[in-house]
């Protein structure tokens, strides 16, 4: 059973809220991160793991962990959610299709939504399919047409890029947890070999995370203005998780392994 008042609680929300106001409330409460796989930990995507990662012990997660917690939310709700699988990065890469969004259905209407896609996901869901640009505090959106694909871009430095493409085609959970396998587990996957992955929106939407990918510790902060990007030593990790994501109890020992109490 999904437990609606717990989740609403913490991403600081009650009653009967819209599908837009739970969306921006999820990504600026729950952290997107990559802890466990990292770690060398398989994440599990059943619900009840979910409520109790990401709801009672106040974690945060990647794609498959937001977004199938978001679609529970949903349809507590009464609304209709479909997973769908995109590949990340540019179109045309070949690449697995490691990141989760949803098709929603909801009051006549249906809508892209999408919680997982760290610092550049959406702050509010968009109608779903090619169209106009859509501007979310500064934040802006689109997404095209390629052929049988969809594109969902952003601008980053000024520039469009594209953040995923995907077949507008619902999968089984099957093959979301086949996507999720190869993701926490595998040895060429980013978040099991690249580092650290930490990022939400603070609450004026300014996107925030905490990355080592590039071999330094950084913390960067982007509005669709420009990037503040600081150096930070291992010995702040701790504290800055704690502050700025949320994320409790985690440090890095003398050998720089990361650990958690």
């Amino acid at each position: 059973m999904f437990e609606l008042d717990a989740y609403l609680e913490r991403i600081g929300l009650s009653g009967r809220p819209s599908i837009a106001e739970i969306h921006r409330a999820h990504v600026t409460s729950i952290p997107f991160e990559n802890l466990d796989p990292f770690r060398g930990r398989a994440v599990s995507l059943e619900l009840d793991d979910l409520q109790r990662k990401l709801v009672a012990d106040r974690r945060g997660g990647y794609c498959f962990e937001h977004n199938l917690m978001l679609k529970a939310a949903l349809e507590a709700l009464g609304a209709e959610v479909e997973p769908i699988l995109a590949r990340v990065g540019d179109r045309g890469t070949q690449r697995s299709r490691t990141h989760l969004l949803l098709r929603v259905h909801f009051g006549g209407e249906v809508w892209h939504a999408d919680v997982g896609f760290g610092r550049g996901t959406l702050l509010e869901p968009i109608p779903f399919g090619p169209g106009e640009e859509h501007v979310q505090q500064g934040w802006r959106f689109r997404v095209i047409a390629d052929g049988p694909e969809l594109i969902l871009r952003t601008v980053t430095d000024g520039e469009w890029v594209d953040g995923y493409t995907f077949v507008p085609e619902p999968v089984p959970l099957i093959d979301v947890e086949t996507s999720n396998w190869y993701t926490a587990t595998h040895p060429r996957s980013p978040f099991v070999s690249a580092g650290i992955s930490v990022a939400m929106y603070d609450p004026e939407a300014v996107a925030m995370s905490l990355s080592d990918w590039s071999g330094s510790l950084i913390l960067t902060e982007l509005t669709p203005a420009g990037r503040a990007v600081t150096p930070v030593e291992h010995e702040q990790a701790g504290d800055l998780l704690s502050a700025r994501f949320g994320l409790d109890g985690w440090n890095y020992d003398a050998g720089r392994r990361l650990t958690a109490q």
